[in-house]
């Protein structure tokens, strides 16, 4: 057994990551056989817009949000959706669906000819606005984040819902650092999308 292997075996049981607070959504789906889990998909969330820290976001992807809570809220009512992770402003990582599984963070996708990206990927959403900065702790969670997934499948592709949904989705944004992402990742340019 190689160090990596067993690096990725104790950070790793059945898709989920040791370092991250369990939260189990309802919200997922098989992925289809023989898949290869080869692409990261960044997301910025913050529920309603701008605001941080309430826990509205584990509650959307738990189906547990309170419709009425917030004007907003009626906007997005009945929406189903997850994704793998979520990082807070503090650096907190949740995760909600194992990465064996496939999340529901993509939506009408496509990446490098290949639709369907929640097949493929794993999901990691950032507490943010849509083009607004994020946090240095985040960007220290989301580049151990990837290192410790790319420990454990063949990540080849790093993209945000912008680039996979183009004209529908605009996140992270302008004011996401991708720069810095691939800096301490120190993985190839390639990798990486071309803003």
């Amino acid at each position: 057994m190689t160090a990596a292997t067993d690096a990725s075996r104790t950070l790793w049981k059945d898709g989920w990551y040791a370092f991250a607070r369990r939260l189990a959504s309802p919200n997922f789906g098989p992925r289809p056989a023989g898949t290869q889990v080869d692409l990261l998909v960044v997301h910025s969330i913050s529920l309603p817009p701008g605001r941080y820290g309430g826990g509205e976001v584990q509650q959307l992807f738990t189906n547990t949000l309170d419709w009425d809570a917030d004007p907003y809220f009626k906007t997005i009512e009945g929406m189903a959706v997850s994704a793998h992770f979520f990082v807070t402003r503090s650096g907190e990582l949740w995760q909600f669906v194992s990465c064996d599984d496939r999340a529901w963070h993509a939506g009408a996708s496509s990446w490098q000819g290949r639709d369907n990206c929640n097949d493929f990927s794993v999901g990691i959403e950032l507490e943010g606005l849509e083009g607004g900065p994020f946090e240095p702790a985040q960007y220290e969670a989301l580049a151990s984040l990837c290192a410790a997934i790319a420990q454990r499948y063949p990540i080849a592709h790093v993209a945000g819902h912008e680039h996979i949904a183009p004209g529908r989705k605009a996140d992270p944004g302008a004011a996401f650092d991708w720069q810095q992402l691939r800096a301490s990742l120190a993985w190839p340019a390639q990798i990486f999308p071309v803003r």
